[in-house]
């Protein structure tokens, strides 16, 4: 039913996209769109890393709270950055 989609069929969709959206709302939503990969990227990462974290055996000893960490939007996004407060477990062993 759908063929490959050639040169012509590309640049009518982008002219449709052009036409719908507008030619000055189109950087700000590659931008918003952009922040939103790093932020889902890094909280990626972030789980990852808590991940290999939470699956290494707990330090004997001293108990220390949780050290607070503090999630960005971007590299040098101080406006968007807010102090996360892990959870601690409860778990009895």
């Amino acid at each position: 039913m759908f063929g490959r989609l050639g040169a012509p069929e590309i640049i009518l969709i982008l002219v449709v996209i052009i036409l719908l959206f507008g030619a000055k709302k189109l950087p700000d939503m590659a931008r918003s769109l952009g922040k939103s990969a790093r932020i889902l990227k890094s909280e990626a990462k972030a789980m990852k890393e808590e991940g290999r974290t939470a699956s290494a055996p707990p330090p004997a000893g001293d108990e220390q709270p949780p050290a607070q960490r503090t999630i960005k939007a971007a590299p040098g996004d101080v406006t968007s950055s807010r102090p996360v407060s892990e959870p601690s477990d409860t778990t009895q062993r």
